[in-house]
């Protein structure tokens, strides 16, 4: 199958099976992705996106699945989430457009979500934001890390 070619039914398929992979990750992960050091393995998929750009929105729709199923801590965490989701997604797009390095989606999927949800996160918790931003790069740069080695993986063997 070429997978630069793929029909709107092939990509909504596409789409669905990420989403699911997304959210049961999230679920068998759920005992350290939301503890003190958030290794969410789950969110090393936003780096797809660099492969497939049309993963970006589902990808986000994922992310605030999973916090409402799973995260507990309300409105802010759910939609924020999502938010973040959307942005680190698009953020591995650009990148793949541009046709820079696989491994340069780490920055994104390690920065974005770490940055970006400490800023709730050290608000609902009553954490310095300093002490939580710092815990949250320590558990995405595994998921960094891991995205950008899956992507380069799937870039050779999809030859794209």
């Amino acid at each position: 199958m070429d997978m630069k070619k793929l029909t709107n039914t092939q990509k909504i398929a596409v789409s669905g099976m990420v989403m699911a992979l997304y959210i049961v990750l999230m679920y068998l992960t759920q005992s350290f992705a939301f503890g003190q050091y958030q290794v969410r393995i789950a969110t090393g998929l936003y780096a797809l996106s660099y492969l497939f750009p049309f993963l970006v929105l589902p990808l986000g729709l994922s992310n605030l699945l999973s916090n409402m199923l799973m995260g507990g801590l309300g409105f802010f965490d759910i939609v924020g989430g999502g938010l973040v989701g959307v942005l680190t997604a698009g953020a591995c797009a650009l990148i793949g457009k541009f046709h820079r390095s696989a491994w340069w989606t780490a920055l994104p999927v390690t920065l974005i979500p770490a940055l970006g949800v400490s800023c709730w996160l050290s608000y609902l918790l009553n954490v310095p934001y300093f002490a939580m931003a710092a815990s949250l790069l320590v558990g995405q740069a595994v998921s960094g890390v891991a995205g950008a080695a899956l992507t380069r993986i799937l870039k050779r063997v999809w030859k794209m």
